[in-house]
């Protein structure tokens, strides 16, 4: 019986055994989570898996070789072998005009200035020296496709005192003065009536002409006869819009003056020392330089016909300068002396029965039968 127990008890025992050996030792075994995982093993992990991602593989970039410029090339210029070679560029980006052989560069003139590294195109150079002159002004480089150029006179008034500059944007007010005609003569009313008399002989007495109209009055026929030549009415109206300044005064003889630097200002030369070891040098007074009289304005055709109405109209025009970043078109209304009165409320003063001394005749400027007075200053 004592045998048979033990024996019980050890195959008991050897079951436990294998029970825990099957459960416990799949988990001893088993790799540490990530989160559980050392740092040294969670870097060896993404350094696997960086390892074992493949990378994408680069598009090889396709050249095409063309003709550059080595220097500088100025207007002009005929080009030697040495200052041209050819040099790979993006094939997606050469122009479509870009020059591949070297023999089609070398020899040729420089039709405009090209710089160094600059790809040659067949456009930038030419046979003869007479075909130098197709490059044009800059003015009719800069001028976009739609505009024309036509040049207007200006003065400090009507040029917002010299503000304005190439490049900027300005708007056109026109001023003009309308006065009554006669539909037949065109000529300004009243018309001069002269009187005759018919004779029992046929024949016409003429009585001297007299300006005015016939009338009947209280007294017998008359002629009214004005007090003075017609006043003329006065209408101001903004008339262009947006017009592109191309250029401000004359433009240079060649054309060009876009990025040419100005003229320096000679410096004054001191005169020898005198005996004393100083100078006796005479301040020379540095010239002021004329304010230009003439604006070149880039406009549609159409204002351009319009402009040269004006001018040979002899009708000021003025300018006025916009906002860099203002391109609205906006509609105004002409201004008249009935628009004044209405607009801002004034009041015709009523007669009264006492007045100022001396008589206030004219406001500043403007003076009763005379133009205003738009000469500068003398200082």
């Amino acid at each position: 019986m004592g045998r048979a127990r033990l024996l019980i008890v050890l195959i008991i025992l050897i079951l436990l055994v294998a029970v825990v050996v099957a459960v416990l030792l799949p988990q001893m075994t088993q790799p540490p989570s990530p989160a559980q995982a050392p740092a040294s093993s969670t870097e060896e992990v993404v350094q696997n898996q960086v390892q074992s991602t493949p990378l994408p593989t680069a598009t090889p970039l396709e050249l095409v070789e063309i003709v550059i410029a080595l220097q500088d090339l100025p207007r002009g210029f005929r080009i030697p072998p040495n200052a041209v070679t050819l040099g790979p560029y993006p094939a997606d980006l050469v122009p479509f005009n870009a020059i591949t052989n070297l023999e089609d560069v070398i020899g040729k003139i420089a039709r405009t200035d090209i710089y160094r590294e600059q790809p040659i195109l067949s456009n930038l150079v030419v046979e003869d020296l007479t075909d130098i002159a197709r490059v044009g002004s800059d003015a009719a480089a800069i001028l976009p496709s739609n505009l024309v150029a036509v040049s207007i006179p200006m003065d400090r008034l009507t040029s917002v005192a010299y503000a304005v500059q190439d490049g900027d944007r300005v708007d056109v007010i026109l001023s003009m003065l309308f006065v009554d005609v006669d539909e037949v003569f065109q000529s300004v009313v009243p018309n001069h009536l002269t009187l005759f008399n018919l004779t029992e002989e046929g024949e016409y007495s003429l009585v001297p002409a007299a300006p005015g109209r016939a009338e009947t009055t209280a007294l017998g026929a008359a002629i009214i006869s004005p007090s003075e030549d017609q006043r003329p009415r006065l209408v101001t109206q903004r008339t262009i819009q947006d017009a592109l300044v191309v250029h401000v005064g004359n433009f240079p003889p060649d054309g060009r003056f876009i990025g040419v630097p100005p003229t320096p200002t000679p410096v004054p030369r001191a005169d020898d020392e005198d005996e004393e070891g100083g100078t006796d040098a005479t301040p020379v007074p540095t010239p002021t330089p004329s304010r230009p009289d003439i604006i070149t304005l880039g406009v549609p055709p159409q204002d351009a016909v319009f402009l040269v109405w004006a001018v040979e109209a002899k009708l000021p025009l003025t300018l006025a300068l916009r906002s860099a970043t203002d391109t609205s078109r906006v509609p105004t209304t002409p201004v008249t002396l009935d628009y004044v009165m209405n607009e801002f409320n004034i009041t015709l003063p009523v007669k009264r029965p006492f007045a100022l001394e001396p008589a206030t005749r004219s406001i500043r400027q403007l003076v009763a039968g005379e133009e205003i007075a738009l000469e500068e200053a003398v200082e």
